[in-house]
């Protein structure tokens, strides 16, 4: 089995790159600092076609390869973890709502969502649920060809200034989703500050206060909200934080052999260091087996294969634990210097303490994973 990047694949990595290397890696760590992303950012990931690259371009969307899709979520989870996070939830929510929608809900957002000219935000969590995500408390209510919402959700990425919300309410005790726009009266949001990572992907809580919606704005049928739509939106979710996890480990590395290679102690360069070593080879190899689970499971989804599901979370977890060892590492290997912000380390662990979490915990996967393992090789 050979695994090899296709020449247009390797031409859009470099194009990504480029991307952020110019426009994103060099202004994370204020972006961090001032708590949001600049609207003009996300200005340039539509117009560089970004945001819904892998819906068909039927839908308004670029119809990127799910590898592709890949590649670029992890450069721009390289360059800022919080810009990668707009990219997962936009995505999440759009592909959901393309396989579950209604027609007539289609019809009218399709384009706008594939496009990225709405912003999407998943509003799935409560602060009571936690993980527990069939313990929602918002309810739904049914009065003739409407649906009245009336909850809370809380640590909402993007949701400071999202569009539409795709929400997960309690419907005659059945778990259903709906598709709210932020013009619905009712609705209002609160920004969250002081959050350990991502800090600049505009988090906020939600409050839906007998939100009328058209009957056009339940997506898929009653009851099927946790077991299929958000199923649907959070299996894409947790390929692209699995890349996204790549990214931060890939730039730990990065950080670390520029520092290591031009840091003296003792009279020689921090690399000469047999453990510096030991550290550094860890990184590398965990970084790699890291990208290699990801190529497999993008290469089982762009085929379909029916274990495309398991292996994404295997790749997720295997990420996001790499990310988090090699960003320890980092800040280790920075000494005194890894825990200012003079140098970009610090908030690459914290931002990667937020991989582990997010799209089901490590925790979860570890249940998960053993419950259904992926075939063999």
């Amino acid at each position: 089995m050979k695994l090899e990047l296709s020449d247009a694949q390797k031409q859009a990595r470099l194009r990504f790159r480029e991307f952020v290397q110019q426009r994103v890696a060099p202004y994370a760590g204020g972006w961090d600092r001032e708590e949001r992303v600049p609207l003009d950012v996300i200005d340039q990931l539509r117009s560089h076609g970004y945001l819904g690259a892998p819906l068909p371009v039927d839908s308004g969307g670029g119809g990127m390869d799910a590898i592709t899709y890949g590649l670029l979520t992890e450069e721009i989870g390289r360059g800022c973890s919080s810009l990668r996070s707009l990219l997962t939830v936009h995505d999440m929510v759009a592909f959901a709502v393309r396989r579950w929608g209604n027609a007539e809900l289609k019809a009218g957002l399709a384009a706008r969502l594939g496009s990225g000219e709405a912003l999407c935000a998943l509003a799935l969590s409560e602060a009571d649920a936690g993980s527990d995500a069939a313990s929602v408390r918002t309810e739904a209510v049914r009065e003739g060809d409407e649906y009245v919402i009336t909850g809370r959700k809380k640590w909402i990425t993007f949701g400071q200034i999202a569009d539409f919300f795709l929400v997960l309410a309690r419907l005659e005790d059945k778990l259903t989703a709906f598709l709210v726009p932020s013009t619905t009266p009712g609705f209002s949001r609160t920004p969250m500050h002081g959050i350990v990572g991502t800090r600049a992907s505009l988090m906020a809580e939600l409050e839906f206060n007998g939100c009328r919606l058209a009957s056009r704005h339940l997506v898929g049928r009653p009851g099927f909200g946790l077991s299929h739509v958000f199923s649907t939106a959070l299996d894409l979710g947790r390929y692209s934080v699995a890349w996204g996890a790549v990214g931060i480990a890939q730039a730990c590395l990065d950080a670390c052999l520029e520092y290591t290679a031009n840091r003296r102690q003792f009279g020689v360069p921090l690399r000469d260091h047999q453990l510096i070593q030991r550290k550094l080879t860890d990184m590398i190899v965990n970084t790699r087996a890291a990208r290699l689970l990801c190529y497999r499971a993008g290469y089982l989804r762009e085929i379909g294969d029916a274990e495309a599901m398991a292996e994404t979370l295997v790749a997720k977890y295997f990420a996001s634990q790499a990310a988090v060892s090699a960003a320890n590492d980092a800040v280790h290997l920075h000494g005194g210097n890894g825990l200012t912000e003079d140098y970009p380390v610090a908030r690459y662990l914290r931002d990667s303490k937020v991989v582990e979490i997010i799209e089901g915990s490590t925790e979860i996967q570890q249940i998960t994973i053993a419950r259904n393992p992926p075939g063999e090789l």
